[in-house]
């Protein structure tokens, strides 16, 4: 090769392009405006929906003298969600039964107390209990089969489906029978 040919190379060769920062600046506001754009939408559907639900009864409060009674099981876990009773997607979320959050449960004889740190504690007064079952799916949850306790109750005159998974999954089945118990008795007590 000539030197001609050398200097003929080097001149066509060019320097890499300067980043266009301004384009991509423009780019990153709008990537984040849009992601907060989704989030409102978002915000304002859960808000839309808990103003559809506001016809619910706010949950009953723990009654006094509750930690005096004799517990016939506790629980700690998580609380999943609360839906429809028998529509797995149709999320309740009034009264903030539709937070997730850490869940300490106890059954007595007068009822479960739901204790949610972080979120709105309710109770479910044992005549307003109806069943329980172990589910794999609730309000877009989904798990292994069994996975997740499902304590059907009453509030008001709409059925209610409460989610709740154990951190210790083996103890979902003494909770179906214990509940479904319990419930039976008191349908027999009020007959």
């Amino acid at each position: 090769m000539t030197t001609q040919t050398l200097y003929q190379l080097a001149a066509e060769q060019k320097s890499a392009e300067v980043t266009d920062w301004s384009a991509r600046i423009s780019w990153a506001i709008g990537l984040l405006v849009l992601v907060a754009f989704v989030y409102w939408l978002m915000r304002q559907g859960w808000k839309w929906r808990g103003n559809l639900q506001s016809d619910l009864p706010a949950p009953a409060t723990v009654p006094e003298g509750f930690a005096d009674g004799e517990k016939l099981l506790t629980l700690s876990g998580r609380y999943h969600a609360s839906t429809t009773a028998g529509q797995w997607l149709d999320r309740i979320v009034a009264h903030g039964l539709g937070t997730r959050s850490r869940v300490e449960l106890t059954l007595t004889a007068e009822g479960l107390d739901v204790v949610r740190p972080g979120a709105a504690d309710f109770f479910v007064p044992v005549a307003d209990l109806r069943g329980a079952r172990t589910e794999k799916a609730l309000a877009g949850k989904v798990l292994p089969e069994g996975g997740l306790l499902v304590i059907t109750w009453a509030l008001g005159d709409r059925l209610i489906d409460s989610g709740f998974r154990s951190d210790h999954s083996a103890e979902h089945p003494a909770w179906v029978d214990a509940v479904n118990h319990l419930t039976s008795t008191t349908e027999g007590i009020a007959r």
